[in-house]
């Protein structure tokens, strides 16, 4: 049985690897047209983290699996695009790391800079488990008394909503990632359960391009809703500062469209 699942996930990431895959210049303008009418023009995609369950305690270090939910897990960072479609995803570290520390070991993160990722005023929407980059704008972890503050973390919340969908229909479509049935004793089967993650989200992918409609009511989903930090990539405190700006400069243009006349913060 092991080796026909196995044949059969190196059939898919053979020929469907590609439904994986991070969106071209055009696919970003689409992208970004679409969170523009959110209050968040540039925004191509959305992050978000997400644990998934072992049945059992991993045979080493198993303790740094033990999460917050009093769990073993793996934590699987999830970035999708306004479809729920996945355009990246990074797996494998233990369910008691931080989101953002899971980012910082992830391939994109030292590419967040690239031209060849993002065009010029690009960027990806997260929630405040990550920190302000300049291709990163997240929610504040503390607002105090700050309406604006309090107000954008809304329109946040209201964008990122998508990617709690995308997590909950994988999940349902799948429910082998509500619980990974089996131990990890090595690298190997470590290796092997990312894999099968992957052909999980190509499968997904797969129907979300083939306009599969995902019935809430046939097949009730659980959205998660979340609310040792890391340093950002080279020029830790310039590119934290520009973060800064950039998220500064996000929330005047966010407030501005969502406080019209049928916005979310429309009162």
């Amino acid at each position: 049985m092991v080796n026909y699942t196995n044949r059969v996930m190196t059939a898919l990431e053979s020929a469907m690897g590609h439904e994986i895959a991070w969106p071209d210049r055009q696919e970003r303008a689409v992208n970004s047209a679409h969170f523009t009418g959110l209050g968040f023009p540039g925004c191509i995609g959305l992050v978000d983290g997400t644990l998934v369950k072992l049945s059992q305690r991993p045979r080493d270090d198993g303790e740094t699996y033990f999460d917050r939910k009093s769990n073993y897990s793996m934590n699987v960072q999830v970035i999708c695009d306004q479809n729920k479609r996945v355009i990246y995803f990074f797996a494998g570290m233990s369910g008691s790391c931080h989101d953002l520390t899971c980012l910082r070991r992830s391939s994109l993160w030292g590419r967040l800079g690239s031209t060849q990722l993002f065009d010029n005023g690009q960027y990806l929407l997260g929630d405040s488990g990550y920190i302000p980059l300049d291709r990163l704008v997240c929610s504040y972890k503390r607002t105090g008394d700050d309406v604006d503050k309090v107000d954008f973390n809304t329109c946040i919340a209201h964008a990122r909503v998508g990617n709690e969908h995308c997590i909950g229909i994988l999940k349902a479509r799948w429910h082998s990632l509500k619980e990974i049935r089996m131990q990890l004793r090595s690298p190997a089967e470590n290796t092997y359960v990312i894999r099968w993650i992957r052909c999980c989200i190509i499968l997904h992918n797969f129907l979300i391009w083939r306009r599969d409609e995902w019935s809430e009511d046939d097949h009730p989903m659980e959205v998660e809703r979340e609310d040792d930090l890391g340093l950002p990539p080279q020029d830790a405190r310039e590119c934290n500062r520009r973060g800064l700006e950039r998220r500064q400069a996000i929330q005047r243009t966010c407030l501005e469209i969502n406080r019209r006349p049928g916005g979310v913060l429309c009162r």
